[in-house]
């Protein structure tokens, strides 16, 4: 890799950093943290991370990290640190400062063991709360890692210590690392496997190789706990190539129980039972035994394209469960490709073995033919001002290439940047946060990009939804801008903890609160929100932070947030709105879908809102007994009886639809109307509104 790639590398990310450093983060190194932790994540090589600056001393000696994630499935906690500096070219970090740097980590692992978390104020803040974590599961953790953010140059980059029973490991990624990742978009070349070190010995095969020369297989069995330790390393990386929608999801309990069942009662016969996983590779080392057999020492740029579910399921047994996989093995079989390609032959592959589990071609993320869709929207829906667009990035670092390509002529360069500029990027974890937040899965979002992704693709499979459209681009973008304002105002305001998670929350609550309708129309000819819904969500957010740290009790926040309970329990108590409601929601819709409802178009008012949260308290049964016998006792006109057909459908499907105000008004009057003739039951007033 050339000098000057990375020179150029290291000159965006200065300037991305300065271009935040002017609006509401005042520290360069904060925001170059933030910034590196999304974009790794973005590409795999993260899950769940969250910045957190926090220093301090300990007696005689300085604490500090700056960020960190905590997989509570794999029991694995991460700690960052960064080392940032404004040198161009960027230069060599001394030894001395990296080895500083983890120290300093160690350090608040040491002090969060002796009740660091007492003595951090506010008591309620994010590195109290972590503290906390530590000390609770310090003990049962399966793994620690400290991780080096920099954008300087580093030379080693691996190493480890002991802490308590646990091997700390450290891990480094510097300004060439970060090219290679982000800059070049390579997820794969630096998973090497070295299967001696892991078994005690190199691990026996039978090299199958192809008449025609395009590939060479090798049939192998790994021991379950190496390929559990494998997954505990590299986790979702391994599965880049992989259909990841289906990782970690709940839809296949029935092949996960069963799967636990052989490790638990019949280990031994996990291999006669179990298809195995399919992986390829770039390259494999190969030593032959004392008896002249070929053995597998050494993997790299292992990808695992059918397995998935076998191989998480695997560590979740080990990690979760406690089960011991010492006398399981798996059937492997590894595909070193040749002169075919690698990306078309991982496809077919992937295709051909997981046929059996009824996979299409719409599973593959980047290739998925609804993101070619959305890309081809951003492509040629134009602003209203036809001067400018969305970028969508499809594909990991495709923004990057197509601003490296338009500037092989300085005028191409500036109307790239001028039509598509950074603000107006969108990517794959992006889209599924705005659509998961504002379809009321709050608790979704706060799984992190990456597993939030995997569910979204999996909601996507089950509803089957109709391919998207302009009108369904614009509306995304809206969404976009107003989860992004969000967070922006969120964020100026300093909460001492999960400003994050405090915006997916206050996202999803107002969309509960407006049905999911407000003015998208004006959200995207503005392509800002107004005044006074930022405002809004001022208001809100402080309430949102105490209703969620009353519904998490003494659990640990951080959990509890990414579960449904949490969301159960808030929607009932979400802040009320008050007049003068803001542009975006007091608009007059043209049309809802429900041309029929008889209300005047008229400006959307608080009342209306109270209602649509009201018939969202009214079950699927109920609003059928509204419908057919108040129609029959002929208390309800044919028209609201279609109306209360249509709310019924809309309960049964969990309120993923929600009534608009058009239909609220005369569903509700019709109710009322049934309940004085006495045809239907008096609903006491609920308190609570259901939730899709």
């Amino acid at each position: 890799m050339s000098d000057d790639v990375v020179a150029k590398f290291a000159e965006d990310i200065l300037r991305d950093v300065g271009e935040a450093l002017s609006t509401d983060e005042p520290f360069s190194q904060e925001i170059f943290t933030r910034q590196v932790l999304e974009r790794l994540e973005e590409a795999g090589h993260l899950e769940g991370t969250f910045p957190l600056f926090q220093q301090g001393r300990v007696r005689n000696s300085i604490y500090r990290i700056d960020g960190y994630s905590y997989d509570e499935e794999r029991s694995r906690l991460e700690l960052f640190t960064t080392i940032y500096r404004e040198d161009l070219p960027p230069t060599k970090i001394p030894q001395a400062e990296v080895t500083r740097a983890f120290e300093r980590a160690i350090r608040f692992v040491n002090a969060s063991m002796e009740g660091l978390a007492a003595q951090l104020e506010p008591s309620n803040s994010d590195a109290s709360d972590l503290a906390r974590l530590i000390e609770a599961q310090a003990r049962t953790l399966g793994s620690v890692r400290i991780t080096l953010l920099t954008n300087g140059i580093v030379d080693k980059t691996t190493g480890s210590t002991d802490w308590l029973d646990h091997k700390v490991e450290f891990n480094t990624y510097d300004i060439v690392r970060l090219q290679r990742i982000l800059g070049e978009g390579e997820t794969r070349a630096d998973i090497a496997v070295d299967l001696e070190a892991l078994t005690g010995s190199p691990v026996p095969c039978l090299h199958v190789p192809s008449q025609a020369g395009e590939y060479d297989a090798y049939l192998s069995v790994l021991p379950g706990e190496a390929l559990s330790r494998i997954y505990e390393r590299y986790g979702v990386r391994l599965l880049e190539l992989n259909v990841r929608a289906f990782l970690g999801l709940q839809g296949r309990k029935s092949v996960n129980a069963e799967l636990r069942r052989t490790i638990a009662d019949q280990p031994s016969m996990f291999l006669a039972y179990n298809n195995g996983i399919v992986a390829t590779v770039d390259d494999l080392e190969i030593v032959n035994d004392k008896a002249g057999r070929p053995s597998i020492k050494s993997l790299k740029g292992l990808q695992i394209v059918n397995g998935g579910q076998t191989t998480a399921s695997l560590h979740r047994a080990r990690r979760k469960d406690s089960l011991n996989l010492g006398n399981v093995a798996v059937p492997i079989k590894i595909i070193k490709v040749g002169g075919a390609d690698l990306s078309e032959m991982v496809a077919s592959i992937s295709r051909a073995a997981n046929r059996q589990n009824t996979v299409q071609l719409a599973d593959f993320s980047a290739g998925d033919p609804f993101h070619q869709e959305v890309e081809t929207l951003a492509n040629n829906t134009w602003l209203d001002d036809q001067k400018g667009r969305w970028f969508y990035e499809r594909a990991r670092g495709s923004y990057t290439a197509a601003e490296q390509k338009a500037a092989y002529r300085k005028s191409d360069q500036q109307t790239f940047r001028t039509q598509t500029p950074k603000q107006r990027r969108l990517n794959k974890l992006d889209l599924a946060r705005y659509l998961t937040a504002w379809d009321g899965l709050p608790y979704r979002v706060c799984l992190g990009g990456q597993k939030n992704f995997q569910h979204y693709m999996q909601r996507m499979k089950d509803s089957n939804p109709p391919p998207p459209d302009t009108a369904w681009f614009k509306r995304l973008v809206a969404k976009a801008i107003f989860y992004r304002a969000a967070e922006k105002k969120i964020r100026s305001m300093k909460f001492p903890a999960y400003g994050a998670q405090i915006t997916a929350y206050v996202v999803s609550g107002i969309a509960q609160k407006t049905g999911g309708r407000i003015d998208f129309d004006r959200l995207w000819s503005q392509q800002r929100v107004s005044t006074e819904l930022e405002k809004l969500v001022e208001v809100w957010a402080p309430q949102i932070d105490t209703l969620l740290r009353q519904s998490a009790g003494q659990k640990n926040p951080s959990e509890w947030f990414k579960k449904e309970e949490c969301w159960l329990d808030l929607v009932s108590r979400l802040p009320a709105f008050s007049d003068p409601l803001p542009p975006e929601l007091s608009y007059a819709a043209d049309s809802d879908g429900d041309e029929a409802a008889p209300v005047p178009l008229r400006a959307h008012s608080v009342a209306d809102y109270e209602r649509i949260e009201q018939c969202m308290t009214v079950t699927a049964a109920t609003w059928l007994e509204v419908a057919e016998l108040g129609q029959k006792a002929g208390v309800v006109h044919w028209k609201v009886a279609g109306i209360c057909r249509t709310l019924a459908s809309y309960a049964a499907g969990g309120w993923d639809k929600k009534p608009s105000a058009r239909q609220a008004k005369p569903a509700l009057e019709a109710l009322q109307a049934c309940q004085r003739a006495g045809v239907v039951a008096i609903i006491p007033k609920p308190e609570a509104a259901a939730v899709s």
